[in-house]
């Protein structure tokens, strides 16, 4: 009975000191997260990069440009994306560092898109998106060029990259050197200048119609005047809301 009394008194005691150790736990890791929140705080008060961003990403973009400070000119985190602005010459190496690198992983491009703001020095924006499954994340890799200035190709890291870059040259008429096979992928035969070219005329230059009297469809010049289009801005929408800034801009990390 003694040592059944005894038993009991040290399973009780056993108890409490569980149920007090379990308490300091909970309370560490309460403080814990409790510092780790306002440390995260201040450090996206002294850097706007980090702010409404995921920590991780930041920080990946960080170690990257780190690694390969001679081409990655900048980059930025908007919640679960990260950006990283690259030098054309770099472009095939940071993608390279990307597919290749242990802590990357980014085997498969997506896709490869661009942009035009005639009001920038280089007005088309280059995109291509990445993912990794092993790390189940993505990246977006953003480089730029101008009429006569050529972007590096990446088909010959991302097999898929050839018809991206193919519309991209179709679309805005930015040149890809090293690609093997950069023809227009969306336009008609023959078609002249590039559609999404913020200059280019929303009615186009020609007029394709079927001719009752020869019976086949022709290509004929439009009669229409293009209409006065002022470009004193980057866009032609009219924007409601305070909306974002389109980086670079107020939510990146600059290097230099």
């Amino acid at each position: 009975m003694l040592q059944s009394a005894g038993f009991r008194a040290c399973a009780a005691a056993g108890r409490r000191s569980s149920w007090e150790a379990g308490r300091r736990l909970m309370l560490l890791h309460t403080t814990r997260a409790a510092r780790d929140e306002d440390h995260a705080r201040k450090l996206a008060e002294a850097d706007p990069a980090r702010r409404e961003g995921d920590p991780a990403l930041y920080e990946f973009g960080k170690y990257v440009a780190s690694v390969l400070p001679k081409y990655v000119q900048q980059y930025s985190v908007w919640k679960d994306e990260l950006v990283v602005y690259v030098a054309p010459s770099g472009l095939e190496a940071v993608a390279e560092f990307l597919r290749d690198h242990t802590n990357a992983q980014f085997k498969q491009l997506t896709d490869s898109t661009g942009a035009d703001y005639p009001t920038r020095p280089n007005r088309f924006e280059v995109v291509h998106n990445l993912i990794s499954y092993a790390h189940n994340a993505r990246i977006r890799i953003k480089t730029y060029a101008d009429e006569a200035q050529p972007v590096p190709s990446l088909a010959g890291l991302f097999s898929s990259a050839i018809w991206g870059e193919r519309e991209v040259w179709d679309m805005y008429g930015v040149f890809f050197t090293g690609h093997p096979d950069l023809r227009r992928i969306l336009t008609d035969y023959g078609f002249e200048g590039h559609p999404l070219r913020k200059d280019f005329p929303i009615h186009g230059y020609t007029e394709v119609r079927y001719d009752e009297e020869k019976k086949r469809v022709v290509s004929e010049p439009i009669e229409l005047a293009q209409a006065f289009r002022n470009w004193d801005y980057s866009s032609a929408w009219e924007q409601t809301g305070e909306g974002r800034p389109n980086a670079p801009g107020g939510h990146e990390h600059h290097h230099h």
